[in-house]
């Protein structure tokens, strides 16, 4: 065998053998199971959303692992197969730009954007609007993408999904759309229980570490007070510490919230200023690991814990 013919042979086995990895690695991104809709959620939320509402005609994959905070989440190669492998795509435009990236390369008409059905409030709404700050200058015009705090947005957003998930797998379209009715009435029972629950309480100012409860505020006649704006990795300056803790005296806080996936340093350091304690106020963009709760079961943990630190009856 000549030179050139043995190079030949060479190259076209290692061309099989690429494509055969590759096959290799598209069979595990995007798990391909014919006899389920194959979905990737961007995050916990519709994760959540779409196995509900799924139930065991779908197979979800979640993006964002347990633990882990997802604004900054960063796409392995694999995953970019999932995304560009799955029926259904969905995702909350302008949440995580990794996940924007991904899906207007690959995404296609398989991608469901949330935001199409629920457009966002501003990120000041439900909140204090802390004016004149000049790294928060663009934020003022930012929207807060954590449109799942209000139950009943969240409905409306998994009718849509139904509708959605209806198209791409017809001979179920019926089942999709009673497993979306209960769970709206699941949403709904938990919105009452926060409407009165939170009717009558002696505060209503939430001091937050992460301005991640606009919705929750704007639902149920509360108002935030966020320390570090819509990033939660953002560090406040001296000037926005000091006037959180100016805010947080003035309406008497006795409790400062941080978040389940961020450091309660900030938090902390303003209780520790105004005499205050602090507590968890989970924005629930993701479960803890090992966590055992859902959606609904953290929700009503936060009720529980703003009965107590608003002090209501």
């Amino acid at each position: 065998m000549s030179n050139r013919t043995t190079s030949r042979v060479l190259a076209a086995a290692t061309a099989l053998l690429a494509l055969g990895a590759a096959a290799g690695c598209s069979t595990s991104a995007g798990g391909a199971d014919p006899q389920r809709v194959d979905v990737v959620a961007a995050f916990y939320p519709l994760q959540f959303l779409a196995e509900r509402i799924g139930g065991d005609a779908v197979r979800v994959t979640n993006l964002a692992k347990p633990g882990a905070e997802p604004h900054d989440l960063e796409l392995n190669p694999s995953q970019v197969g999932q995304v560009s492998e799955a029926e259904l795509i969905v995702y909350l435009k302008g949440f995580q730009p990794a996940v924007d990236d991904a899906v207007a390369q690959n995404g296609g008409d398989r991608a469901f954007d949330v935001t199409s059905v629920q457009p966002l409030l501003d990120a000041t709404a439900g909140g204090h609007n802390h004016e004149g700050e000049e790294e928060h200058a663009e934020e003022g015009a930012a929207k807060d993408p954590h449109v799942w705090l209000d139950p009943t947005r969240l409905a409306g957003i998994g009718d849509q999904l139904a509708q959605r998930l209806g198209k791409a797998d017809a001979k179920h379209a019926a089942d999709y759309n009673a497993r979306a009715a209960a769970l709206r009435a699941d949403l709904t029972a938990l919105d009452g229980e926060f409407k009165n629950g939170l009717a009558t309480c002696q505060r209503r100012e939430i001091v937050t570490s992460h301005a991640a409860f606009g919705y929750l505020a704007d639902r149920y006649q509360l108002d935030q007070v966020g320390i570090t704006g819509l990033s939660p990795d953002v560090e406040p300056s001296p000037q926005r510490l000091a006037h959180a803790i100016e805010e947080a005296k003035e309406h008497h806080a006795t409790t400062i919230f941080f978040e389940t996936l961020v450091s309660p340093k900030v938090a902390e350091t303003i209780a520790g200023q105004v005499g205050a304690k602090t507590a968890v106020l989970d924005p629930i963009e993701g479960l803890a690991a090992g966590s055992d709760g859902d959606y609904l079961s953290v929700m009503r943990t936060n009720l529980r814990t703003l009965q107590t630190a608003l002090s209501c009856s």
